[in-house]
Order: structure tokens, then C-alpha cells, then sequence
């Protein structure tokens, strides 16, 4: 772990929907390959970037070509416990995930350093 605190990069836009949420894990994605440590956080909607069919999500190719390379870096999801999904094909990758709750969620905040918000 390193000695800098991290970026948080919480997402709770709707990638069914928007593209901003595949924005959101390229930039994080771009902040990790600087080697800096990066703390993804899913709230909502933001789940569904872990969708087995991407060809629901807006970007689908690119979201998964994104996931697949943090998946391989050992970069973790934090999703909201309340916002994960029942279905058995969520998350068919097995992309790393922690569940944290809303108050977890909190004390990752307090620990950042920088923010990005979608």
C-alpha cells in the first residue's frame, strides 16, 4: 500500500444509460497506470459496469476492454451493499469486489486525497 493516500473514484451513474460511467473507469484506469493506488467505489446504478452482457451498457466494448485491464491489475471494486445485484451472472468476469456499507463508503472518502464524482 502506498504511503499516499488515494483517489477515490466513486461512480453511481447508470452505464445502461450514460457514458459517462465508462468515462469515469478510463480515467481511473489512466490514474492507476500512473502509479498511483486508486480506490473504485460502485453506488446505485454504477453496479451495472460489472453487468455480464455489456451489450446493455452504453460503450460496452470499451467497459469491459477497461475492466478486463483492471482485473489484471488486481484493482478491486467497492460496491455498495445495498445496490448489489441478486442476479447469479453479475459480475460473470468474477472482477474482484468488496462489499462495503454506505457508512464504509464514508471512511473511504475521509481517506482520499483526490476525488472523482460521476
Amino acid at each position: 500500500m502506498s504511503a499516499t493516500p488515494p483517489v477515490i473514484v466513486l461512480i453511481s451513474t447508470d452505464p445502461r444509460a450514460s457514458h459517462r460511467a465508462n468515462e469515469a473507469m478510463r480515467i481511473g484506469l489512466g490514474v492507476v497506470a500512473g502509479e498511483n493506488e486508486v480506490t473504485f467505489v460502485l453506488l446505485g446504478a454504477g453496479v451495472h459496469l460489472l453487468d455480464e452482457d455489456t451489450d446493455e451498457l452504453v460503450d460496452g466494448d470499451d467497459i469491459a476492454k477497461f475492466r478486463a485491464n483492471l482485473k489484471a491489475l488486481g484493482v478491486p471494486f467497492h460496491v455498495d451493499k445495498d445496490a448489489l445485484p441478486r442476479d447469479p451472472t453479475w459480475n460473470a468476469d468474477g472482477h474482484p469486489v468488496i462489499p462495503v456499507t454506505r457508512e464504509e463508503i464514508a471512511g473511504l472518502v475521509q481517506r482520499g486525497r483526490r476525488f472523482l464524482v460521476f
